[in-house]
């Protein structure tokens, strides 16, 4: 495998250190997906966000209830509290 160039180093590292910053905002994207999925897809949407939460440090109880609430706007609301507006 070639070594890494200086460039590619850097890419890798600001991932890394934006880790959180970037789960965030996927997470908001999947809210606005949640509200148009029906079905097989948004069952597929609700795994991936409960992952994302989970990641994020977000307590089991509460990514549990979020799920079985199936509902983004509590999802919503939680991203909006987690990005610090709410």
């Amino acid at each position: 495998m070639p070594k890494r160039s200086g460039y590619q180093q850097r890419v890798i590292r600001n991932y890394y250190q934006h880790r959180d910053a970037i789960m965030l905002q996927k997470l908001g994207e999947m809210v606005t997906e949640l509200y148009l999925a029906e079905g097989k897809a948004r069952e597929r949407l609700w795994k991936r966000a409960a992952a994302a939460l989970k990641n994020l440090g977000v307590p089991e109880p509460q990514v549990e209830h979020l799920v079985a609430s199936d509902n983004p706007a509590l999802l919503a609301e939680r991203v909006k509290q987690m990005l610090g507006e709410g």
